[in-house]
């Protein structure tokens, strides 16, 4: 049996994000298209006397881990085969808080790496979307449309190569805040909402992001933002990925890419600033 194995956790990218209804439970019906950046995450896991958890990297945790830590999150909810200790070393290059689905993708490639080292069993996505709404999306790790509540998975699509810029303004959105706000800007289905989802007729509604509804009437920094990359030469399209707020601008040659990066960086100094591409890792 292997004692050790490390997995590269990559970015999630929202190419849309539709809210399309809540159930009586609170959960929130959505449909979006996920692709998957060279932006990684790096997940060790090891065998050990002890079981531990730390952190290295840009955006390692202020303390020694997270509020609410998703990893100890998955430890809690599954039990390893025959009490094994492991240590957990995650080194963080994926901003937190941003939409790019820093934790999710940390907990998929940890139970990724827990099946590889066969201490725990198969698990379903049912499973996983309780850990978190990306956490399926983040497991599979390819291209996909995610509906549901994030648990049911279309592997049956393919997007475009695409080169992006990545701009985090260094603002930190809570998810659950910004889904419960929601609703003061988008008027929810409560009925059919189950079949809904995955009507065929909803693909023309594919486009944009909902939660930039909230961030374009409450937040300047990132409507001056969006509406700046939007003006870029050659760009294909702008966005903001997931609850944000980091914001995106995509394009189909890395020399467009690169120039916009550069006019990015020069405007935007003191914000994170990232050029990525997608269809380019597989987290295996």
């Amino acid at each position: 049996m292997r004692d050790s194995v490390t997995i590269k956790a990559p970015a999630k990218l929202n190419l849309f994000l539709r809210i399309i209804g809540q159930k009586n439970n609170g959960y929130h019906i959505i449909r979006t298209g996920i692709t998957f950046l060279d932006l990684h995450d790096v997940v060790n896991i090891s065998l050990s006397d002890i079981n531990d958890l730390s952190y290295t990297g840009h955006f390692k945790p202020l303390s020694v881990i997270y509020k609410n830590d998703i990893i100890i999150k998955v430890l809690d909810k599954i039990s390893l085969k025959k009490n094994i200790k492991i240590n957990v070393k995650i080194t963080k290059n994926i901003p937190w808080k941003a939409g790019l689905g820093s934790a999710s993708t940390d907990a998929a490639s940890l139970i990724k790496g827990l099946q590889m080292l066969g201490l725990i069993d198969d698990i379903d996505n049912n499973f996983l979307s309780k850990i978190g709404a990306d956490v399926p999306a983040c497991y599979y790790g390819h291209n996909c449309l995610a509906t549901g509540i994030g648990e049911k998975i279309n592997k049956d699509i393919d997007f475009p190569k695409y080169y992006f810029v990545l701009i985090n303004p260094k603002i930190q959105l809570s998810t659950s805040a910004m889904y419960h706000k929601i609703k003061e800007y988008l008027k929810l289905d409560t009925q059919n909402i189950n079949q809904a989802s995955n009507l065929k007729n909803l693909q023309k509604y594919d486009n944009g992001n909902d939660f930039e509804k909230i961030v374009r009437n409450e937040n300047k920094q990132i409507l001056y933002l969006l509406n700046f990359l939007s003006n870029l030469k050659n760009s294909i399209f702008s966005r903001m990925t997931g609850s944000g707020a980091c914001c995106y601008v995509a394009f189909e040659s890395k020399k467009n890419a690169k120039n916009a990066f550069d006019i990015i960086a020069k405007k935007y100094s003191d914000y994170w600033i990232y050029l990525a591409e997608n269809n380019s890792i597989n987290n295996q």
